[in-house]
């Protein structure tokens, strides 16, 4: 198995800005703020209570916990899939809790989502697949055929644009949902449990992506309960534990 190791430089200073969270004042200057975040399901008695969290553009941060700790909610959240019951959830300095319909529809654009079943469309090529996106929004074809091979040479799969997903290993087919996600330039990352379907090597490769992303200055959010992966990166890690979410360094992280 290929052993892989990376730095982030200013990873301790990341540690203590994001430790001093609470403080921080609303401001569009970060990318993600979280304050005071409650959401409850009664019926399952699973709930997200009182969550704090500040990310500045270029941070990497990953999300961890137990299964059904509530990543995903956290996730979806963020984006505007679930709202809070209680406080205020902002992106790049909007209230996500506030936006409906088209509003929401525009955020979005701003920010790209990877999920662990990849949800890549199985009759469409992989360049169809990553295209949508910005077809979708009406950019223009000539626009599209300029983003479209550099955003699949950075994921590795330049030699593959005319296959369909039956056609792709799991690794391939995650990196193509990572390209379908970038190719609106994003400054903001958020992948669900991106490497849970995938071995040890593809789960590799996917995080070196993510973070060769993060060094381009988009700011990267990765669900996670692969304690590997984490040690690997040595990035900030949020821990989700019965509702509450705390950051550690890695290296505590058990």
């Amino acid at each position: 198995m290929t052993q892989a190791t990376f730095s982030t430089p200013t990873m301790s200073s990341t540690f203590q800005r994001l430790q001093a969270q609470v403080e921080t004042p609303v401001n569009a200057h970060y990318t993600v703020q979280l304050r005071s975040v409650c959401k409850v399901y009664p019926q399952t008695r699973f709930s997200l209570l009182d969550i704090n969290l500040t990310l500045k553009q270029g941070d990497f941060l990953f999300v961890t916990g137990a299964s059904g700790a509530g990543k995903t909610t956290l996730m979806k959240l963020i984006y505007g899939a679930e709202q809070a019951d209680r406080g205020e959830v902002r992106v790049a300095g909007t209230n996500v809790g506030l936006l409906k319909g088209n509003r929401l529809s525009h955020l979005r654009r701003k920010l790209g989502v990877v999920f662990q079943d990849y949800k890549l469309i199985p009759r469409w090529t992989v360049a169809e697949n990553v295209a949508f996106v910005l077809r979708s929004q009406g950019v223009p074809k000539a626009e599209i055929d300029r983003r479209l091979y550099p955003t699949l040479k950075l994921v590795g799969l330049q030699q593959r644009a005319d296959c369909f997903p039956s056609q792709l290993s799991g690794g391939e087919q995650q990196r193509a949902s990572i390209a379908r996600a970038i190719v609106g330039s994003p400054k903001l990352l958020l992948a669900d449990e991106p490497t849970g379907n995938l071995d040890q090597d593809n789960a590799l490769q996917v995080l070196g992506i993510l973070k060769k992303l993060n060094s381009l200055g988009i700011t990267v959010v990765v669900t996670t309960h692969d304690m590997g992966l984490i040690q690997a990166v040595k990035a900030p890690v949020a821990q989700l534990d019965q509702g509450r979410l705390q950051v550690v360094p890695a290296e505590q992280v058990i």
